[in-house]
């Protein structure tokens, strides 16, 4: 039972990504308490996997972080759409791939503390030329690693995006459980 309602709720900021809220809610104990929260219609990423079992990343400026980030592909859902539908679009938008095969792996909340945006996160493999359709704010550079590099270079600090470092690790337990051909 949810012993947690909003008494009150107020937008504060309205921008083109996302909006923030403040809410008063009432808590198990009778008190209430304020929360802020960050509201966003949900992602999808995904894992573009080459012919040779390499993961191919996006590298590019992220202002949030103040530096450049290695990420897998990913981008936020239009209104109504479908995640599958997003994560094939934005694939081909910043790699310039087309995939014969989409592979859910799972979902995710990005910052459950204080954000509800959802990420989407498939595999894409089969991957066939395609055309680059990046934004005009959007420079980005592609990289390739094989799972086993992209496991260290969490491990060292070099990739530290949640969604990629949650999709690499999935990605790499799915293989394992995955039967030999």
């Amino acid at each position: 039972m949810n012993d947690y309602k909003v008494l009150k709720s107020e937008e504060v900021y309205k921008g083109r990504v996302f909006t923030i809220e403040k809410d008063v809610i009432s808590l198990p104990d009778g008190n209430t308490a304020e929360r802020e929260t960050v509201r966003h219609g949900g992602a999808a990423a995904m894992l573009p996997i080459d012919s040779n079992g390499n993961i191919i990343f996006v590298k590019q400026y992220r202002h949030s972080a103040g530096r450049i980030t290695l990420e897998i592909p990913a981008g936020t859902l239009e209104k109504g759409e479908d995640p599958i539908d997003c994560a094939i679009r934005e694939l081909e938008e910043e790699t310039s791939c087309k995939a014969d095969k989409m592979t859910f792996l799972f979902k995710m909340y990005s910052a459950i503390g204080f954000c509800s945006e959802i990420l989407y996160i498939y595999i894409a493999e089969g991957l066939s030329q395609g055309h680059f359709n990046m934004d005009d704010d959007e420079f980005i550079t592609l990289e390739r690693h094989s799972v086993e590099e992209a496991v260290n270079m969490i491990f060292n600090g070099e990739i530290c995006d949640s969604k990629t470092i949650g999709a690499v690790l999935a990605y790499k337990e799915y293989k394992n459980r995955q039967p030999l051909h």
